[in-house]
């Protein structure tokens, strides 16, 4: 199943969900311009590496010309492929441009990032020992989704099934959608501890607990920023 839009009509032009997508895409644009002997240190330097992000808090230097903890910013911009790109990307307009109606500019950008730090943290915690590099928009995004199914349970989202030649679609309300995306996060992330699997983080897979983790982090700090506030658009900065 692939969503494809929400019904829940905006009353703002959501520029922070479009700066972040142009963000993102140019990002990637620059990562697949390089060539790959020089595209492994790109990525290990700007994702998240949680054995180096772990000696950085532990006060051991890692000798890297950035600080480790930026990492957890500048990785959010960063993309595995073009399909990690673009699912991240779907899901970010889909569900991005109601959330920053209700925050305004200012603090949804702020919630954004906050949720991808955060995300970020809980797979380091899970991780701490990994050589892999963690990288994508994925607990971000999912920060976004956790605030849109506690802000806007009933809107339906709608799907598409691929059968060959035909496309059909169909409704599914967005509790529904998103409370299964989340179920299924959290079964993989307690699958994959303390256990060698085809999935998360160790085996250089999808990182499972960035997701049900900006999830929970965007269910609760929407609501703490405002997103239950009658404000009109124009004074939700």
């Amino acid at each position: 199943m692939v969503p494809i839009r929400d019904n829940n009509p905006i009353s703002i032009t959501p520029y922070v969900t479009y700066g972040l997508i142009a963000v993102n895409v140019l990002a990637f644009l620059y990562e697949s311009s390089l060539p790959p002997q020089f595209l492994d240190g790109f990525l290990h330097l700007f994702a998240v590496v949680p054995r180096e992000l772990s000696s950085s808090f532990a006060g051991i230097a890692v000798n890297q010309p950035i600080p480790e903890w930026l990492t957890l910013i500048t990785s959010q911009f960063l993309h595995g492929g073009l399909l990690h790109l673009g699912g991240n990307m779907l899901f970010l307009w889909i569900f991005g441009n109601n959330v920053e109606e209700k925050l305004g500019y200012v603090k949804y950008l702020f919630f954004y990032l906050a949720c991808g730090v955060l995300a970020s943290l809980a797979q380091w915690y899970f991780s701490q020992g990994s050589l892999i590099p963690s990288l994508g928009a994925s607990g971000a995004i999912a920060g976004v989704m956790g605030a849109y199914i506690i802000r806007f349970p009933k809107a339906e989202v709608i799907g598409v099934v691929p059968l060959g030649i035909f496309f059909p679609t169909f409704r599914v309300p967005a509790y529904f959608f998103l409370g299964f995306w989340f179920i299924q996060q959290a079964f993989y992330g307690v699958s994959s501890l303390g256990m060698p699997t085809n999935i998360g983080m160790e085996s250089g897979g999808i990182a499972y607990w960035a997701h049900a983790g900006g999830f929970v982090v965007g269910a609760i700090l929407g609501p703490l920023l405002g997103l239950f506030s009658d404000k009109s658009p124009d004074e939700s900065w």
